[in-house]
Formats: C-alpha cells, structure tokens, sequence
C-alpha cells in the first residue's frame, strides 16, 4: 500500500516552519521588500531554528536531516514569501552543499559549522554576463601560480554574494584544457580577499528582499588548496549540484503557489460583487479549482524527485520536471491570484502582487524552463 503521508518528523518540521512564516515573517516581509532590505533579523531567526545546517551530517555542526526536511521548510516559507525561502535555498543548496559534496576534509571542516549554523552565508557563482544558460562558456580563469591560483574573470546574478555576513563563493574558472576542451574547476574565494569585488546589489523585478549581485575577478589570489573537488571537474559537479536545487527551487516554486491559493481562498469569501461573494460564482470557483490542481501535481513532481535522490538513484531527469512543472504552477497562479484580486492584486501590500513580481524569476533561475525540457527531451531519447 503506498501511503503519501510525511512521516511524523517531517510533519513537525513542516508545522514549526508554518508557524514560523505566519508569525514571524508575514507581518514585517512587505517593508522589508518595498525598502528592497535584507531581512537580517529573520535570517538569524530561521538560523536559531537550525534552517541552514538541516541536510548536513552533525559532525559538521549541521542537523543530520536530509535534502528532502529542506524542501518542506522552503516551501512553507515560500508561502509567506519567496525573498526569505530563497535566500535559504541559495545558502544552502548553492553555498554550502558544494563545498559538503566535493571540499576537502579541510575545507568542509572550516566553513561549514559557520554556514550551518546560519551565522555566515556562502555563494555559488556559476552565472557569466555573457554565458546565461551556457554555463559551459564559462570566460572566468584561474591559473595556478606556485601555491596559489590567479582568478580573472566576472560573475552575474549571484545570491547571497555581497550580504555583511557573506563568508564566500565558490566559482567556476577554466583551469586549463582536458581532451581539446575547457577544463573548468571549482574554486572557494573568501569575501574580502584583494581583486575579488562585489557590485552594488542589482534593481530587480521581484525577490527584492534577497541578495543578488555581479562579482569581479581582477588578479584575485587564493590557496592552491581552496581547490574544491578535482581540477577539470568543475563543470560535472556543479551540474550536480544543480540537478538538486532544482528539486528545491521546485519546493520554493510550489510554496508560492500554494500562497496564492491561500490568499485567494481568504478574499473570496469576504470580497462582495454585485451582491454576493464573488467565491460564490463558478468562474472564481473554477479558477481556484485550476491552481489547486497545479499545487497538487507540482508537489507530487518534487516529492517524487527528492525520493529518488535520497534513495541514490538518478534524478535528473525528475528534477528537470519538478522544476518545470512548479515553476510553471507558480506563475500560472500568481497571475490568476491578482486577476482575482482585481486591482488589490496590483498593489504591493497584498502578497499576491509580490508573488507575482516573484514568480517569474522561478521560470528563469537554475535552468530555464527551456533548459529543463532539453534534459528532459534528451532523458527519454527525444532528440534523435
């Protein structure tokens, strides 16, 4: 008999979480994004909870749960807002998890109790100005000078890069070729080491109260052992790392479409047209009855791509539909949220016009949409 309950742990961590976002975050997230601010404060709240060390094994000073507690945390805050779930999701599954994957004892040994603890916060800079989905045209080098390697290159829209509490960023740099190819490698830069610069934070559409920045190279010098994982490796480990942020990104995606069904569900039973509530004519009913069902099967998509990661099993291809179809979810019911909302669905102050401002950017992030039907096309032997 398959039975899809969570099992008792998960449904605790998902009930705190909830708790958590209504209480905490609802009523002070909207300031924080109209001023476009980093929420410091529900930062250090969410890491006080163990937020940030939840996948990562207790010798390392995390909580020993798996990637899976991680999504259902993503997703309930998300609900609430996707500025906060994001920035957990990037310091998490972009910052931290690949030095966990690939760093050296070493490493992992001196930046991860401060990541898992959430008192720092770590980047991954993959993204180039000019190489957007290309993530193979990778420009950045870093070549080795004695013990240490010389970076030169840029990033671009990179969480998490320039907060006070920004520990560091691992990069990707062409160290070289292997076979008549690049061989691109993953390289930890400390924040603050000479020739690394970050931009001012970037004016954006939504996500207003995350971090994203364009980072500079210019003769950055780091140890020969801030190498993370093998030389020439880069590219396959971080497509790995990838393959399990869309999961999450997936969980933040739902999370967000899920709000809307929440916000919606409490305005049409107060909101009055022509007589009535409009929750009692069938197009608003309809309507409703359209984003659950999105909810519904986008949640089931990234369930059944964090089951089989945890099982050791390939994902790939799950993933790539888990964030295809949430993303898709989110956008499709933020849009019909505000149509609901009518003109309150314009103005900042109800959730749905941010959800709106921010769902878009889950259709582009981590892999366009166009990117995860490649994967997928290329999985099931679609392309000839």
């Amino acid at each position: 008999m398959i039975d899809h309950r969570l099992p008792e742990e998960y449904e605790e961590l998902r009930k705190t979480v909830e708790q958590f976002a209504h209480e905490e975050v609802a009523p002070v997230i909207g300031e924080f994004y109209e001023q476009e601010r980093f929420p410091y404060e529900l930062v250090s709240k969410m890491a006080s909870m163990g937020l940030f060390g939840l996948p990562f094994p207790e010798e390392y000073g995390g909580m020993g749960g798996d990637y899976f507690a991680l999504c259902l945390a993503l997703e309930e805050l998300a609900r609430v807002d996707s500025s906060v779930a994001v920035t957990l999701e990037a310091g998490v599954s972009l910052g931290a998890m690949p030095i966990y994957r690939f760093g050296s004892e070493a490493l992992k040994r001196e930046w991860l109790p401060a990541l898992c603890a959430g008192e720092r916060l770590a980047g991954f800079g993959l993204t180039e100005p000019g190489g957007g989905s290309d993530a193979g045209a990778t420009r950045t080098t870093a070549v080795l000078d004695g013990d240490e390697w010389v970076i030169n290159g840029s990033k671009s829209f990179i969480t998490n890069s320039g907060t006070d509490i920004t520990s560091a960023v691992t990069v990707t740099a062409v160290t070289g070729t292997q076979d008549g190819r690049k061989a691109i490698s993953a390289i930890l830069v400390p924040a603050g080491t000479p020739g690394f610069t970050v931009a001012p934070k970037y004016s954006k559409v939504g996500w207003n109260a995350s971090d994203t920045r364009e980072l500079a190279f210019d003769d950055c010098r780091v140890p020969a052992s801030n190498l993370v994982g093998e030389r020439g490796k880069g590219y396959s480990q971080f497509l790995r790392i990838l393959d399990e942020g869309r999961i999450a990104l997936a969980a933040v995606s739902v999370g967000l479409a899920q709000g809307c069904v929440d916000e919606c569900l409490r305005y049409t039973r107060e909101r009055e047209a022509f007589g009535h509530t409009i929750g009692t004519y069938q197009v608003i009913q309809f309507k409703m009855a359209d984003m659950e069902a999105r909810v519904h099967t986008a949640r089931l998509a990234y369930y059944h791509a964090a089951s089989k990661m945890l099982r050791n099993e390939p994902f790939k291809k799950e993933s790539a539909i888990a964030k295809l179809v949430a993303s898709n979810a989110a956008m499709d019911n933020a849009r019909e949220a505000t149509q609901i909302f009518g003109g309150y669905g314009f103005m900042n102050e109800f959730p749905v016009g941010r959800f709106y401002r921010d769902a878009k950017i889950l259709e582009i992030g981590e892999g366009t949409s166009e990117v995860q039907r490649m994967l997928i096309a290329r999985a099931i032997g679609a392309t000839g």
